[in-house]
């Protein structure tokens, strides 16, 4: 039976319970707001550790968590706890895992700085503009005092924990999203 680790939000713990006899290479996968914390790291461990080769990719907590439950990765990166689907699809190959939450990031709205009409905008706004089947295209149709200028949305892609988390925490349900499933 494989054991790895499914970790949030960093992994430098992750890489102390590894020990170099145990894997000649480590590969760790997720959230791209971990990323450069898990690169640091991996070097550090890699210079400590000589023999051992550290790779780390940047699929999004979702896609890292796919490549985890199939055995692909050993450390997996997350911006949001393992889901009890993703869990099960690991167990299921045979993965036990524990999950260390080591920090905790934070996840900010922001108005481009040409903006000026937009000084706060409120949750029921951000549902209006951001909710499945959202025709919202001007600003004006978020708040009647703002002016008739186009919107253009970014946001994280389907497969990142910020993706889950801000559309459970503005459409209040998971995975429901203007853009996303």
């Amino acid at each position: 039976m494989k054991k790895s680790l499914a970790l949030l939000s960093t992994f430098g713990v992750g890489l102390s319970l590894i020990s170099a006899s145990q894997a000649q290479t480590i590969k760790v996968d997720g959230s791209s707001t971990v990323f450069p914390l898990t690169e640091a790291v991996a070097e550090d461990f890699g210079k400590a550790n000589p023999s051992v080769r550290v790779t780390v990719g940047v699929s999004g907590t979702g896609g890292g968590f796919k490549k985890f439950a199939a055995g692909e990765t050993d450390i997996s990166n997350a911006s949001r706890p393992i889901k009890a689907s993703e869990a099960n699809a690991a167990r299921a190959k045979g993965i036990n895992f524990i999950e260390l939450p080591v920090a905790y990031d934070a996840l900010t709205v922001v108005v481009n700085k040409n903006n000026t009409w937009a000084s706060s905008i409120t949750k029921a706004e951000l549902k209006k503009i951001w909710e499945p089947g959202s025709k919202i295209k001007t600003w004006k149709q978020v708040r009647a005092s703002w002016p008739n200028r186009p919107l253009k949305l970014y946001g994280a892609g389907t497969d990142s924990g910020t993706f889950d988390y801000f559309t459970e925490a503005v459409n209040v349900a998971q995975r429901l999203h203007r853009f996303g499933r």
